[in-house]
């Protein structure tokens, strides 16, 4: 009985973000998921006290959780660009095999917050807020300062989730993909010009340093010892 209860708690999560992502958090009722995950109607408010707001709350908190596992995964790589191209493959599958009809479940749900309501608002805020710092935490692995790092990580997510709008609109990758091609020129030139920045560091510091001890032995006669006081 445990077990099912479990699995039924978990099917009704899975529901409501799969309707976040293609009715909103308006079109989202307790009714659809219900029907969507084939739940019994006595489960909601057993295993949601907190009811529709509480479910789509979760739902929220799900969707942020599995994208972010996968920022996470991609920050671990050695290779920042390919990381971030792999982010918005991802937005294009999901746009592409949901024949542009599924979103994403934490924009729907930030585009409806209200007063009434403001948990689920926070909750997509927050799930922003870690996708940012995750693709931060990235590009200063990589070299980049932490304020660049952070402005790239806002500019990617508000890149992304700004071209899957337009991609549903328009029912066209074109969006998506001409976001991705920026974005993943903008961040390559950023990585080469903190790498080529190094060496010219280098050079600087190596100068300063031969150029201290030019001043030094000039200052003593080539191949004669200081004087000393008989």
């Amino acid at each position: 009985m445990g077990p099912r209860k479990s699995g039924s708690r978990e099917r009704m999560v899975l529901s409501a973000a799969a309707l976040l992502r293609e009715y909103g958090a308006g079109g989202t009722s307790v009714d659809k998921v219900l029907a969507h995950s084939g739940a019994p109607r006595g489960s909601v408010y057993h295993h949601f006290p907190g009811g529709r707001a509480q479910l789509i709350d979760e739902a929220v908190a799900h969707a942020g959780d599995f994208v972010a596992g996968l920022i996470d995964a991609a920050a671990r790589a050695d290779d920042p660009v390919a990381a971030v191209d792999a982010f918005f493959a991802l937005w294009r599958e999901q746009l592409v095999g949901s024949d542009f009809r599924a979103g994403c479940p934490i924009v729907a749900v930030a585009v409806e917050a209200n007063g009434e309501a403001p948990g689920p608002a926070r909750s997509a805020a927050a799930v922003f807020g870690r996708w940012q710092q995750a693709l931060a935490a990235l590009f200063v692995r990589h070299g980049l300062t932490e304020e660049r790092g952070r402005r790239l990580g806002a500019f990617v997510i508000a890149a992304a989730e700004g071209a899957v709008v337009m991609c549903r609109a328009e029912r066209s990758t074109a969006p998506l993909d001409a976001a991705a091609a920026e974005i993943h020129e903008l961040l390559a030139h950023a990585l080469r010009q903190k790498e080529s920045s190094c060496p010219r560091s280098t050079v600087r510091t190596t100068s300063s340093s031969s150029t201290s001890e030019t001043e030094r032995t000039a200052s003593t006669p080539t191949g004669s010892p200081p004087s000393t006081p008989r």
